[in-house]
């Protein structure tokens, strides 16, 4: 079931449902904003939204997934809500991403990429941390 947030943003957005078409339409998403295209490896999504007025976009997934990317060895964590607002070259406001640092799990709160810095996409955590790396970890499939 969607949040009030996701419920506020609904009318006016574009809407797919069923896994296949949210594994498709998360890509191109992530393409048009110049994001990497594997930076959600999610499975059993149930909806995609986005709302180009408001710039707010959301998935919805059966159940919490956990996934190691593997070229660099971090482990993320994707609630079964997953929301944030978007512009082009950066995803802020974020919830429902957490990644692991040693032995605790910290919120995602912002994923860019400078213009400056091609190939590379920087990562902030809600404590203020910021972290990097190569795009190319964060592929079609890693």
């Amino acid at each position: 079931m969607a949040s009030q947030l996701v419920e506020s943003h609904r009318a006016g957005a574009e809407v797919v449902k069923g896994d296949d078409a949210c594994k498709k339409r998360s890509v191109e998403f992530l393409e048009e904003l110049g994001l990497p295209k594997g930076l959600f490896p999610l499975q059993d999504m149930e909806e995609f939204g986005y709302n180009r007025d408001s710039g707010f976009a959301w998935i919805l997934q059966k159940k919490k997934k956990e996934h190691t990317f593997k070229k660099i060895k971090q482990t993320v964590s994707y609630a079964t809500e997953v929301t944030a607002f978007v512009e082009k070259g950066k995803i802020k406001m974020v919830t429902g991403i957490e990644t692991k640092e040693l032995f605790l799990w910290l919120s995602l709160v912002e994923v860019y990429v400078e213009e400056s810095c091609a190939g590379k996409v920087t990562f902030k955590t809600g404590t203020g941390l910021s972290d990097t790396l190569d795009a190319a970890a964060f592929d079609l499939g890693e």
